[in-house]
């Protein structure tokens, strides 16, 4: 066992040591807000061994965070210790002593083909108003040709807000119609997606971007600036209230992917890899939707049933 070390010099080693194994940036970033969490709840620096199950547990229960959130800092903790037993830091994996936070199971609700239809017809003009003295009226919203692109892109491949915006020109393939996609852990998939998605894509750049190098964003601002994950969401929420279509979010677009590919005859196995996922536990909860449709479909459609036989 080599010498104590303080939590600070620890997680200045597991910092360095991400790096170098190249885990994103997301990740590390959360990583070092979990890290700077917890310092500033201990309120010191004490050495490493000294740190008790009872202290990472105080730590959580005084986090006025969702479940997830916790989980992510129970996993951030965790991916420290892990580091610092391998690097015999410390004898003992602390996390393995405290148990891992259960996230909120939250209801799946894809969208509906309608409305799917009801957002790509709101990309172009605002909802109707007034102007003083003038008639009822609508003008012109910037960036269609994007969003329409984002939105098949989204639907078509169940992509992460961060891995869509994250996304270069160059990562896609519109001859073979693929993208290659860097998920969580900076683990590099390539997902295919369909031709109209493809065509939609193609005149998005030609059309938008024609200019662009190969290295630059695939999807950017109004500002010419990457599009990140607050403006996305931000443009997606304006979006649903034009359609009149409720809680648009980036991960509802990736339910609807992903119930729709089990419903339409895909299978678990390929569906796990083009969401990136590591266990097929979200997989199962798709698969659980996708056969409740199947049953019901088919109750009202067996000859049996509908023949009174």
């Amino acid at each position: 066992m080599k010498n104590q070390i303080p939590l600070s010099e620890a997680i200045a080693g597991y910092e360095l040591a991400a790096q170098a194994r190249r885990l994103s940036e997301k990740t590390i970033a959360d990583y070092q807000n979990t890290f700077n969490k917890f310092t500033l709840f201990l309120d010191d620096d004490p050495p490493l061994d000294e740190i008790t199950p009872d202290d990472v547990r105080r730590f959580l229960a005084g986090q006025a965070v969702s479940k997830k959130t916790l989980l992510n800092y129970h996993t951030g903790l965790s991916a420290l210790w892990t580091w610092a037993v391998e690097e015999e830091l410390t004898g003992r994996h602390l996390l393995r002593r405290v148990e891992r936070p259960q996230p909120e199971k939250r209801a799946i609700v894809p969208y509906t083909e309608d409305d799917v239809k009801k957002m790509l017809a709101a990309l172009g003009k605002s909802r109707p108003y007034w102007r003083a003295g003038q008639a009822l009226t609508v003008h012109s919203l910037p960036n269609p040709a994007r969003n329409r692109a984002i939105i098949l892109a989204l639907i078509d491949t169940g992509l992460r807000a961060s891995e869509l915006c994250e996304l270069r020109i160059h990562h896609l393939d519109l001859r073979n119609r693929r993208v290659r996609v860097f998920g969580k852990g900076a683990k590099e998939r390539v997902v295919p997606f369909s031709p109209r998605t493809g065509q939609v894509l193609w005149r998005y750049l030609k059309n938008e971007r024609h200019d662009a190098l190969a290295s630059e964003p695939l999807f950017i601002t109004t500002e010419l600036k990457a599009l990140d994950r607050h403006v996305l969401r931000q443009t997606l929420e304006r979006i649903g209230r034009r359609a009149e279509v409720p809680d648009v979010n980036v991960h509802r677009f990736r339910h609807t992917f992903a119930i729709n590919y089990l419903r339409n005859g895909g299978d678990p196995w390929s569906l796990q890899l083009m969401l990136g996922h590591s266990t097929l536990d979200m997989v199962r909860s798709y698969l659980a939707i996708a056969q409740a449709d199947l049953d019901a479909n088919h109750r009202l459609a067996s000859p049996v049933a509908n023949w009174n036989i």
